[in-house]
């Protein structure tokens, strides 16, 4: 690896796991709170203009900040020399379930809308559901990864 490379490298990776952790932390957060807010909430209350901030607060100032720096220092990483090995499976497998977590991510935001405007919004069960997504794409994420198939 060239110097440069060498002394960014540790930085890079370090903000790269920092956003992620940011990122994951609200995109399991976020289905949650749509349990609560479709199961306990009635629309147009003042409880719900509370979820409404709160959701909105999570996905625009927390969740999509962290997405964008996730991708733009995990597209370093990739650009840096000797770290992938694109003739293998993993990266491969990983940058599928990394552009499926980003279609989650759109996903929770077009439903964070729907509460916004009042209609659209999906039963708890369904959120509930829905949740699961996120934990198999880690999963898979992290062993591919880790075990570099």
């Amino acid at each position: 690896m060239p110097d440069i490379f060498t002394q960014a490298y540790p930085w890079i990776l370090s903000i790269h796991i920092i956003s992620v952790i940011s990122w994951m932390a609200g995109i399991f957060y976020l289905p949650r709170l749509f349990v609560h807010h479709s199961e306990k909430v009635t629309l147009n209350g003042e409880t719900h203009h509370l979820f409404c901030m709160m959701e909105s607060k999570l996905f625009k100032v927390i969740m999509t900040p962290a997405m964008t720096s996730t991708w733009i220092f995990g597209l370093l990483l990739v650009a840096t020399p000797g770290i992938v090995d694109w003739s293998e499976y993993w990266p491969w497998v990983k940058a599928a379930c990394v552009i499926s977590m980003s279609a989650f991510h759109s996903w929770l935001g077009q439903q964070q809308k729907n509460f916004l405007k009042g209609e659209g919004v999906l039963s708890g069960r369904r959120y509930r559901i829905m949740n699961e997504v996120p934990t198999a794409l880690m999963i898979a994420i992290v062993i591919s990864v880790v075990v570099k198939f």
